[in-house]
């Protein structure tokens, strides 16, 4: 099982690549998609599909995670916009024909640190420990990215497992 997971941003949009390996998951790939804040919403929305349908075509996934949409009452243009971002992404796995699945951050935070509100961080940091990793990753869109693909590995009881039935 392969999981792609998305943080959608308009400005940084990080991905990682998940594997799950013997019931247990494994980072492959992360890194994150940069759009320039100058271009207007249209340019960038069409910059950010065709780098998430090459992602696509390159990795083999079994599934897409991506972030599930928040709105805060004090920020509502703020969703909308990453309402934009969040559209592009699900067409691209569409087109690829790759399943999605909608993640919610406090479901992440609370699967990568055990608190459902924590600090972009405190995912950073466990998110480092969780994969091994030298240092925490950055920016932290890379790191949410690695999180939301991994707490849906997390979530798959399961991945990689026979079905049980006798051969």
């Amino acid at each position: 099982m392969r999981i792609l997971g998305i943080d959608p941003g308009l400005q940084l949009t990080g991905y990682a690549l998940v594997s799950v390996v013997r019931m247990q998951p494994r980072l492959e790939e992360a890194g994150v998609i940069r759009l320039a804040r100058h271009k207007d919403i249209a340019p960038r929305l069409e910059e950010l599909h065709r780098q998430v349908a090459e992602l696509l075509g390159e990795y083999a996934c079994d599934r897409v995670a991506v972030e599930q949409l928040y709105a805060h009452y004090k920020h509502p243009a703020t969703a909308i916009l990453m309402g934009h971002a969040r559209g592009v992404i699900l067409l691209a796995a569409q087109q690829a024909g790759v399943a999605v699945v909608n993640m919610p951050s406090t479901l992440v935070k609370k699967t990568i640190t055990g608190n459902g509100h924590a600090s972009k961080s405190q995912i950073q940091r466990s998110v480092a420990a969780l994969c091994k990793l030298a240092k925490p990753p950055s920016p932290p869109d890379v790191a949410d990215a690695i999180a939301i693909a991994w707490t849906l590995a997390r979530q798959l009881p399961t991945a990689g497992r026979r079905s049980g039935r006798w051969v």
